[in-house]
């Protein structure tokens, strides 16, 4: 028997038996579809912070009271004893950072409320800035201007405000020049931001951007959690000749000892991507466990069929061998049967998995690539799963002997 031959027998035992073969295949259809459901949202994610939340460049450091990515629930606890920074101290790092081409100071409130005429809307990401934050935050504007260092100087009660303000509370309106309420104060709109999206169904353009100085003025200068942010001149040794200096700079004005730990966290765009991508290779490795115990009980089931069908088809397997079928032959068309079983459980599984995550980047935003590494993954596994499983049942019909066979009564 050639292998084609074998092939075309499975594939027709299969479609044969519909409802126990989908039945037998469910296992491996929901382990690979998890992998490559988990593997596309892992990849995706990971594209998206390294493009757009942690989208830093690389000659840009952040320096923090804590920083917001720390895993470690004493450093944690231990970082919300410190001293806030303060504007002095961004100042400071501003004017001794030589290796600094811009630094810029920022505070955030995350549930502002903006009010224009009798439209309203809620949980807006209400940010502080000095006008630096917009070449170290890569932020656009669409129209207007940007927050300037006059702004900054006069607390002047101005915002740059994301697209959701614009449509929502004033649809066909130009937006600049007109007055907002942010959580009852006045603002004049000067610059309106480009549009971003969504991530996870949270918009990205629900803020308002208004002066460091006016921030403070009305959210008060203490516990803001401020971050100085500051782009190096350079790259690679560069940057970290420039994080030493605002680290030297920072260690004087805040009296750290010299033998003991910074009283602040300084994190750049390599480092932040590296705690991230610690988490999701956690998350990674727990999610393909999952599905390895899923593969595991579909290739159990796939053994199961295949003992019954070897059983069923026993006088079957007694005319081939009575014809001059050798135990290879016997042996490779129902490993060839567990083979096919379980590669078309994985090509469902495979695109299961893709819909399952397109489906959810459609319904919540949640970002998502294909690897193409992934799907070939997904269908070898399935394949080494119908190998693995299907060897003893394709070697226990190999053995029957031809007299018994023909002699059995199912």
């Amino acid at each position: 028997m050639n292998t084609s031959e074998a092939i075309k027998i499975a594939l027709l035992s299969l479609w044969a038996n519909k409802l126990r073969s989908a039945l037998t295949l469910l296992g491996v259809v929901i382990g690979v579809a998890a992998v490559i459901a988990v593997v596309t949202f892992v990849n995706g994610i990971n594209s998206y912070v390294g493009e757009r939340i942690f989208n830093l460049g690389a000659d840009v450091f952040i320096m923090f009271k804590v920083s917001p990515a720390v895993t470690n629930v004493e450093h944690f606890i231990e970082g919300q004893k410190r001293k806030d920074l303060t504007m002095d101290d961004y100042r400071a790092v501003r004017e001794g950072c030589k290796l600094c081409a811009y630094v810029g100071a920022y505070a955030r409130n995350e549930s502002g409320h903006v009010k224009y005429g009798e439209q309203a809307l809620s949980d807006t990401m209400v940010q502080g800035m000095t006008p630096a934050v917009a070449v170290t935050q890569d932020i656009d504007i669409d129209s207007g201007r940007m927050v300037g260092e006059s702004d900054l100087e006069n607390d002047a009660p101005v915002a740059v405000v994301g697209t959701d303000i614009e449509e929502t509370l004033m649809p066909g309106v130009d937006p600049i020049g007109k007055e907002i309420r942010v959580d009852g104060w006045e603002y004049r709109i000067i610059g309106v931001g480009k549009k971003k999206g969504k991530i996870l169904g949270q918009s990205l353009d629900n803020y308002v951007l208004m002066p460091m100085t006016s921030w403070m003025k009305q959210y008060g200068s203490h516990n803001t959690n401020m971050r100085i942010s500051a782009k190096a001149v350079g790259t690679g040794p560069v940057l970290e000749s420039a994080m030493d200096e605002a680290r030297v700079i920072l260690r004087a004005r805040r009296h750290d000892p010299a033998a003991g730990s910074d009283s602040f966290d300084m994190e750049n765009n390599s480092s932040l991507l590296s705690i991230w991508a610690n988490l999701t290779g956690t998350f990674f490795v727990a999610m393909i466990g999952i599905a390895a115990i899923s593969m595991v009980v579909g290739g159990i089931v796939i053994m199961n069929i295949m003992l019954v069908a070897v059983t069923e088809r026993t006088r079957e397997i007694g005319i081939r061998k009575a014809m001059g079928a050798r135990r290879s032959d016997v042996l490779l068309q129902f490993l060839i049967e567990a083979v096919i079983m379980a590669t078309v459980g994985g090509v469902i599984g495979v695109l299961l998995g893709i819909a399952v995550a397109k489906g959810v980047t459609l319904a919540v935003g949640m970002p998502s690539v294909i690897k193409l590494w992934a799907v070939i993954a997904g269908l070898l596994v399935a394949a080494s799963v119908g190998i693995f499983f299907g060897v003893y049942p394709a070697r226990r019909a190999a053995m029957l002997d031809p007299i018994a066979a023909l002699r059995f009564e199912t």
